[in-house]
């Protein structure tokens, strides 16, 4: 390994530490409802605002962070990030009421991880050209798989002492550990990224800003496929436990464990996992390409999940299958974004595309809600996110692919033509 590639693998490894301190604050967010409920006197409904403000402010205001990782230095937004993430839990760790938990946990929590996800992604895909969709993919499993190591800790801490201490003490281990890692991270000067060939990468000769990005029709079907995709996976993610109770296998024993956390834990896992494998792959065979299979085998995996949703092995694996197709458009849609609009504004741009997860967790949880309470039934749940991952299989093979070709021909003077239908990146 060169010095060059040190560096870069360097900046890889040190994104990854970053998007691993900032994850907690919402995925270990429910082993804090109950102490919180508790101690504020609130209902459960106004507890959980504050998970709703943290993943509305994280993908609903990523445009305007990833603006001002672009406009000021991305090792100190970063670093501001992470130190949000964290003095949102000590500010937290005082709150006696529901509105402070909003202010502290809600607003800081959830503008600090929206800065630092859109800041590391964006600096991931600049560092390596050649592995977009793996680097992206790497640090998008740190987000995922992160709170992984906190949980078991955090819940024996909050057992032998209480809710409060922990989120202190943890509050500033996190911060202050994501704060010293975000120093070392800086955006690639030229010289340190290796040279690529843009008619092998299929990747845009010139760079286009938001404005100009926001008026094309190239974008806006990335936006809309990312939001199908994130629609029709969090109907699934977000009535998870419920679909498990429904169909009667969520106490059943898997390999001596109870069903439903054992899926739970699985699925984690698999959904990490999947964002760097499927980055990997869509390296070496095409983002669309890539994308076709993905999505269709997340189709294929939710109607096999139904058809054995009575059988609680067959529920609890199948369900990783489910996660690991599903969780790879945190590696492919900042990929292709990048590779088709360039690196000069690729945080503020994937801040725009971002906020479609943010439309998909509106419409997913409540919307499959009020699906089932209207059939009685979750079957119609699982049909709509099937025909959904199917739709846009369908378009990234046979609309977004065409019109890809057609944009990068434009934008480099017509160099980037036939290896667009075969590949995306090459093997470094």
């Amino acid at each position: 390994m060169d010095k060059l590639d040190r560096r870069r693998w360097l900046q890889l490894a040190l994104g990854l530490i970053v998007m691993m301190t900032i994850s907690s604050p919402q995925y270990v967010w429910t082993l804090f409802v109950k102490p919180f409920q508790a101690s504020t006197g609130a209902s459960l409904a106004a507890i959980q605002v504050t998970f709703t403000l943290i993943i509305v402010l994280q993908t609903f205001f990523s445009p305007v962070q990833g603006w001002l990782i672009d406009r000021f230095s991305a090792k100190l937004m970063i670093a501001i990030g992470t130190g949000l993430s964290g003095i949102g839990w000590v500010a937290a760790s005082y709150a006696d009421g529901h509105i402070g938990l909003y202010a502290t946990y809600g607003l800081l929590c959830g503008l600090g991880t929206g800065i630092v996800y859109v800041g590391i992604i964006g600096l991931m895909v600049r560092w390596f050209p050649d592995r977009r969709g793996f680097a992206a993919g790497v640090v998008a499993a740190g987000y995922g798989m992160g709170a992984m190591i906190t949980a078991f800790p955090i819940t024996d801490m909050i057992a032998a002492t209480d809710f409060r201490h922990t989120l202190l003490v943890f509050g500033c281990i996190l911060g202050g550990l994501g704060v010293l890692a975000s120093l070392g991270l800086r955006a690639p000067e030229p010289g340190d990224v290796p040279a690529v060939d843009l008619i092998a990468t299929a990747s845009a000769a010139s760079d286009t800003g938001p404005k100009e990005m926001l008026r094309t029709p190239l974008f806006w079907l990335m936006f809309a496929m990312m939001t199908m995709m994130a629609t029709g996976g969090l109907m699934v993610v977000a009535n998870f436990a419920n679909f498990a109770r429904a169909f009667g296998v969520a106490d059943a024993l898997v390999f001596g464990l109870a069903a439903l956390p054992f899926a739970l834990t699985f699925d984690r896992i698999t959904n990490g996992l999947t964002r760097p494998f499927f980055g990997w792959i869509s390296d070496r065979i095409g983002r669309e390409n890539t994308m076709s299979i993905a999505f269709a085998g997340e189709a294929a995996a939710i109607c096999l999940l139904l058809y054995n949703r009575q059988s609680p092995y067959a529920f609890a694996l199948l369900s990783g299958v489910v996660f690991f197709a599903w969780g790879e458009i945190f590696s492919l849609f900042p990929s292709i974004l990048t590779d088709t609009f360039g690196t000069k504004h690729a945080t503020t741009n994937y801040g725009f595309l971002y906020m479609a997860q943010g439309v998909g967790s509106l419409l997913g949880g409540p919307v499959a809600a009020l699906i089932h309470d209207a059939a009685g039934s979750w079957v119609p749940v699982f049909s709509i996110a099937v025909c959904l991952d199917l739709f846009t299989a369908i378009l990234a093979y046979f609309v977004l692919k065409p019109l890809r070709r057609n944009w990068l021909n434009g934008s480099s003077g017509g160099e980037a033509r036939s290896l667009v239908n075969n590949r995306t990146s090459v093997t470094a």
